[in-house]
């Protein structure tokens, strides 16, 4: 379309003085094709392209064995339960961004594609910082809410640090990858509640199209007159789940239930047989159609001359599933299924939507895996599947779960497939802190800095050290001791460590702390031992939330813990032997005590971490206040427990594309990957714990037993311990 010379000098003039263009000429000067767009603050079509290497921190082949169990290193075959090859399932902790563009570009992705794609997404994002993040634990009779880490406040900030802009942006990037992801026929279903079910509905028409939208389902979550009263409104019942397709070529199994017994006694009747039946109308069936029906003697004549269709109900499949989900309870806090986790999902929700969009066999993911919901009924209906999630409780969460799974089917007799747990691991440290380094990112980089620099002096004061200059890794000296600061906006990884023992060597230093809010799964202790081989005694310590209290600060209030301390003892039994647990030693503290003891209203009581002790804090009617600790001895704090018996029997490799060929190479990290063979653990309806592992029969010869330990925050601590076993 030609615009007239005044419109044409208007233009002319707004783009020389750096002015935007008016909305009407959005449509006249690019057309009209987009006749509906979706748009928000600082709206970007870039989409990330990182691709990082995952790391295999744990193998989970086959659940443990209850009575004595022989060394299976030579006899990997169908006798043994383990599995030989195929897809190994895979449960990945880091931020579902980068995970989802590393398996977009990365190496795992020709290993998807071999699988057919991925047919099913599900996934519920979050929306409630309190429900997603925060979790009850049990500890005796009496319940500790666990508080957010930092880690997962920063991704609640991310989400919402901008209300609903950030949030679009934030989903906006991650279904626009996980669109890419999807195989041509397969589905994705996005759960939501009525806080931002429009919102994630625009977002979906923008990345899938309207055109594949196929239903919102409307599920009615409690079970009859379970819905709370809310004043001046209608009470909430129901959350809803958006149904989009990549084609219009999609999988899809019809769903059906049971009539219902009102139903059927008013719709069938018993014939002589006792077989209860209905007539329907003929319909449009064709005059050889009815024929054959009659040869069947399925069809009625009435005495009208009309004739009418014979329906059996035990030859109907159902009442077929609408739209409106009903039928489906939330989860009871005492049903078998429940883990305590708030944003838990039902089974039966899962079984419906993976029975429609899915068949035996395909390979199904969740991007927000929460409790492990998805990944559990998966693998039930004998689907593949992936899951990964920010929150390292989540994975742990999962993983308990999981093996729960694999030890119902084996005892069932069925099969089930191996898997295991994944970092997005050797974080690009410069990556993630300045961003890309071209030139129209300097600006970025000059503020990312800055922000790194307040970040490590906020960290130095707290921990009472002082700064230094001139070195690569360390920020601070505390005594005789140099100190080097993790990332704020993600795990310490075994790369960042690597680099401290390093530059220890090549000045001469013999001693450093390395602070972090978080650590890399199963970082430690085999960093510190390495480090101990080069003479450099190494120590890591947890940096608590309280760094950013200046009143806490100020009060030299703040306390840095260690990691836990593990103690063990191998018991020999000629050519066998167990593992038992003696000590599990923490440090951490959450909440303050003095400032509980003084808020805390008459005839109340509050749970804290004070120094590696959960305390209940009690005051009476008259202002008494007692302390009553909850941990009674050092196995409270244990959640779960495994035995690798022979640790350093597979190699862990990453690989890495070969900047010359472009293509990816494997290699070795210079670690193992633990292979769980045995574990114990507490779940909500069974809180007994055992201390002892199996006796496991083993070659002879020298090797390493690596025990992990977890607690109740979801923190992993491993120990790896040398034997020698006895011949026979």
């Amino acid at each position: 379309m030609k615009l007239p010379d005044n419109e044409i000098r208007d233009i002319t003039k707004l783009l020389e003085e750096g002015k935007p263009l008016p909305d009407k000429y959005r449509f006249t000067l690019f057309g009209q094709e987009r006749e509906l767009e979706l748009i928000w603050n600082g709206k970007t079509n870039e989409v990330t392209n990182v691709v990082l290497p995952f790391q295999t921190i744990e193998h989970v082949d086959e659940p443990r064995p209850e009575n004595f169990r022989q060394d299976q290193a030579d006899m990997f075959d169908l006798g043994t339960g383990r599995q030989l090859k195929g897809w190994t399932n895979k449960l990945i902790w880091g931020d579902n961004k980068h995970i989802l563009s590393s398996l977009k570009g990365g190496p795992l992705r020709e290993e998807i594609e071999e699988q057919g794609g991925i047919k099913l997404i599900y996934i519920d994002p979050p929306f409630d910082v309190g429900a997603d993040f925060t979790m009850d634990i049990e500890i005796g009779e009496e319940t500790l809410e666990r508080e957010p880490n930092v880690l997962e406040e920063i991704a609640y900030r991310d989400t919402w640090g901008k209300g609903k802009d950030s949030f679009i942006a934030m989903i906006y990037e991650r279904l626009s990858l996980m669109k890419d992801l999807l195989s041509n026929d397969g589905s994705i279903y996005v759960h939501s509640d009525w806080r931002v079910d429009s919102l994630i509905r625009t977002v979906m028409d923008e990345v899938f199209g309207s055109e594949l939208h196929k239903n919102e389902i409307r599920w009615k979550r409690q079970p009859p007159r379970g819905a709370k009263a809310i004043s001046k409104q209608f009470a909430r019942s129901s959350d809803t789940m958006l149904f989009y397709t990549k084609s219009s070529d999609y999988i899809w199994n019809s769903q059906y239930k049971e009539y219902d017994q009102k139903y059927v006694k008013s719709k069938f009747t018993k014939n002589r047989d006792g077989r209860l039946y209905r007539i329907d109308n003929i319909g449009d069936y064709s005059k050889k159609s009815i024929e054959e029906f009659r040869r069947q003697d399925r069809i009625y004549d009435y005495p009208s001359g009309k004739v009418g269709l014979i329906r059996y109900l035990d030859e109907a499949k159902g009442e077929a599933i609408t739209d409106i989900w009903s039928d489906v309870n939330d989860v009871n806090s005492q049903a078998k299924e429940s883990t305590g986790y708030a944003t838990q999902k039902p089974e039966s929700l899962l079984v419906r939507i993976i029975s429609a969009s899915s068949n035996k066999g395909d390979l199904i993911a969740d991007f927000f895996v929460g409790s492990g919901t998805t990944c559990a009924v998966a693998e039930k209906l004998g689907r593949k599947w992936i899951g990964s999630d920010l929150g390292k409780f989540s994975i742990h969460t999962s993983r308990k779960r999981l093996i729960d799974v694999q030890r119902q089917l084996k005892e069932e007799k069925k099969s089930y497939r191996a898997f295991e747990v994944l970092n997005l691991g050797r974080y690009e440290r410069s990556y993630f802190v300045t961003g890309n380094t071209t030139l129209e990112e300097d600006q970025k980089t000059i503020q990312a800095k800055n922000k790194e620099l307040a970040f490590d002096s906020l960290i130095l004061h707290a921990y009472q050290s002082e700064k230094v200059d001139g070195f690569r890794t360390f920020r601070g000296k505390k005594n005789n001791r140099f100190v080097s600061i993790g990332p704020v906006d993600l795990p310490l990884s075994r790369g960042f460590a690597e680099e401290v023992i390093a530059e220890c060597v090549e000045k001469n230093v013999t001693k450093a702390d390395i602070l972090a809010f978080e650590f890399e799964m199963g970082l430690f202790p085999n960093i510190q031992d390495e480090a101990k081989e080069k003479g450099v005694d190494i120590v890591l310590k947890y940096i608590p939330k309280d760094v950013f209290d200046k009143r806490a600060i100020e009060n030299n209030e703040v306390a840095f813990h260690d990691v836990a301390y593990i103690e063990v003892k191998p018991h020999f039994r000629k050519n066998t032997i167990a593992v038992e647990l003696l000590n599990y030693s923490v440090f951490y503290t959450q909440g303050s005590l003095t400032a509980t003891e003084q808020n805390i209203k008459d005839g109340k009581s509050a749970v804290v971490v004070d120094n590696g002790q959960v305390l209940k804090v009690s005051k009476d009617k008259d202002g008494l206040v007692s302390r009553t600790p909850l941990t009674k001895q050092w196995s409270d704090w244990i959640d779960y427990w495994s035995v690798d018996f022979d640790f350093e029997s597979k190699k862990e490799l990453i690989k890495i594309k070969n900047d010359e060929t472009g293509e990816f190479e494997d290699k070795w990290t210079g670690d193992y990957i633990f292979e769980n063979e045995w574990q114990s653990f507490r779940t909500r309806q069974d809180r007994n714990l055992e201390l002892k592992s199996i006796f496991f029969e083993c070659r002879p010869g020298k090797r390493k037993i690596a025990i992990k330990v977890i607690d109740i925050f979801g923190n992993d601590t491993m120990k790896v311990i040398p034997v020698t076993i006895e011949g026979k």
